[in-house]
């Protein structure tokens, strides 16, 4: 019974290896084909990640008017996609979810960089430079009242942005911490 299934054993991972032959599972890319998938850094809640450069609240509202708002509204009210600036402020357990935003509901404010700069605008996908991505995000941020409009958002100061939505993560039951399978700043 054992060498019958030591065989079969066997003739499975011939034929696993086989099919990952036939199907190139396992072959490392070449250098080009990695490009090709843009993979930048992630950015962390701590800025890990985040590139050099600056964004300023009025630029971002001129890239805002070209680039966003024939998706997200004019004031980032919404539609024909999700609204980016809302009330109430802050949520509540009765809050709808299509009052969600990024000042009511977003915990960090650097996964907005990241987010923008990965999936944004709609369509056309990181094709925003990271000077632009840093505007968007001083405006959205000035939008919901989080930050004033001379504050300027860059490498150092995003990670130091408080979003007032960071308290609303529920904390784990059993061990009294929020996502206590990683260590968040």
């Amino acid at each position: 019974m054992f060498r019958r299934a030591l065989a079969w054993g066997a003739l499975l991972a011939a034929l696993g290896l086989a099919l990952a032959a036939r199907y190139g599972l396992g072959t490392p890319i070449s250098e080009e084909l990695a490009r090709q998938y843009d993979l930048r850094p992630v950015v962390l809640p701590d800025g890990r990640g985040l590139p050099p450069g600056e964004g300023r609240v009025e630029e971002g509202q001129r890239i805002y008017a070209q680039k966003c708002a024939s998706c997200h509204g004019e004031n980032g009210e919404g539609y024909p996609f999700n609204r980016l600036v809302s009330e109430p402020f802050p949520i509540t357990p009765d809050t709808e979810p299509v009052e969600y935003a990024i000042g009511n509901y977003w915990p960090y404010a650097t996964t907005l960089f990241d987010y923008i700069r990965r999936a944004m605008p709609f369509g056309q996908e990181g094709t925003l430079t990271d000077e632009e991505v840093y505007h968007l995000v001083a405006f959205l941020l000035y939008m919901n009242g989080i930050i004033d409009a001379g504050t300027p958002v860059n490498q150092k100061t995003l990670p130091q942005i408080r979003m007032p939505a960071r308290e609303l993560l529920e904390l784990d039951p059993e061990a009294k911490r929020r996502f206590p399978w990683l260590t968040l700043p």
